[in-house]
């Protein structure tokens, strides 16, 4: 087989999207040397990265980048030019491609709530994850409950959605070394214990619930004064996380780090003294995994993917509810026996999640994918016709 892999959100600092479709690669590279494979690049430094890093991977550069030329015209133009046998692509397929598509759609925040939107992202989503969820030949999603809600909303074929969970990068272990642990601290202005938060600035992620929650505690509790590190690259409808903000008594507590290298990633979670992620709704929840892998204690929602997920190692709260993120905010900062049991447990529930698998399960549907096309080309072929005449 030759599987062209669509790779432009590698660079594009968009965190989950980025960070599973690397991952995804390397975990291929390691497992599958027999199959060739072209990495669909938009940025030339890095194709140029990726260039001749595995013997039976090639990078191509498409061009331009913008989406509203590279995924009608560019992307379906290279697939044909490089003769693969399918395109792998996130969310959005081509509207005409000359060979099947296989899509990877991580989650339908979209369409349950689009009010975390603003009108053209969401009429764009709407439209086209919906177009390619009903054309793609496989749709693959990361978690149990996403296939269902893709299931229920676009009413496709259920042997058509494949489950590839997401899994932690080995990168992602525990960092006892203080002077590593302090240079990472130094590096982003920390200067005490601190809460730690990450994902991409947006309405879905509820970073201004927790910031109040935070305020709170703060308020009510003063010998509680750790500050509340928030990791992640500006999304979308942030204004509203800055002035939370903005406006509490302890701006100066709040870390606002930006986008932070995958490097730095591990030691700001060991450092942690918890790691809160109370998202309105995700398919997956990567950073809940990370910071499980990487040992710091988990608070996150009871709703989604994220009890999937995390199962029994994580104090789980109702992502709506203030006063429930407070309450177990506080109980996880001053409750160390709570904090150790969780620490093991999270170990132990990372360790059940590997790219390798989800690797080996795409693999898996490549394989398929590719096998029917051929198969329905013969059987359609003049030749298939006059023979079965």
């Amino acid at each position: 087989m030759r599987i062209g892999i669509d790779a432009h959100a590698i660079g594009s600092q968009t965190a989950g999207n980025e960070t599973y479709i690397k991952n995804l690669i390397e975990a291929l590279a390691a497992i599958d040397v027999e199959n060739e494979y072209v990495l669909f690049f938009t940025r030339p430094e890095v194709a140029e990265s990726w260039r001749g890093r595995f013997r039976n991977f090639r990078a191509s550069l498409v061009r331009p980048h913008t989406r509203y030329l590279r995924i009608p015209f560019s992307l379906p133009w290279a697939v044909w030019r490089t003769e693969v046998d399918l395109l792998h692509v996130q969310y959005v397929a081509p509207p005409i491609c000359p060979r099947p598509i296989v899509a990877t759609i991580h989650d339908l925040s979209f369409e349950h709530l689009p009010q975390m939107y603003t009108p053209r992202e969401r009429w764009l989503f709407k439209l086209a994850v919906g177009y390619t969820a009903r054309r793609a030949a496989r749709i693959l999603t990361v978690s149990e409950y996403s296939a269902r809600d893709i299931l229920a909303t676009y009413r496709v074929p259920p042997e058509r959605v494949v489950v590839t969970p997401e899994g932690v990068s080995a990168l992602f272990t525990p960092v006892r070394d203080p002077a590593r642990l302090q240079a990472v601290r130094q590096r982003y202005g920390i200067a005490r214990e601190y809460i730690l938060s990450v994902g991409s600035l947006q309405p879905r992620k509820n970073l201004v619930r927790l910031i109040q929650a935070y305020v709170n505690v703060r308020r009510r509790d003063d010998e509680l004064d750790h500050q509340l590190v928030i990791v992640g690259k500006k999304g979308w409808l942030y204004q509203d996380i800055f002035r939370a903000a903005r406006q509490s008594p302890f701006v100066k507590d709040i870390i606002f780090t930006g986008y932070v290298p995958e490097e730095d990633l591990p030691a700001l979670y060991s450092g942690a003294t918890i790691f809160v992620y109370p998202s309105l709704f995700e398919g997956f929840g990567l950073p809940v995994l990370e910071a499980m892998a990487c040992g710091v204690p988990v608070l996150t929602s009871n709703s989604s993917s994220l009890p999937e997920i995390v199962g029994e190692a994580a104090i789980l709260v109702d992502p709506y509810d203030e006063r429930a993120i407070e309450a177990a905010l506080q109980r996880a900062v001053w409750d160390a026996e709570l904090r150790r049991e969780l620490s093991e447990r999270g170990l132990r529930r990372a360790q059940q999640f590997s790219w390798k698998r989800t690797a080996e399960l795409t693999l898996r549907a490549y394989e398929d994918v590719v096998r029917s096309w051929t198969k329905s080309k013969r059987t359609t072929s003049p030749q298939a016709v006059s023979v079965s005449r």
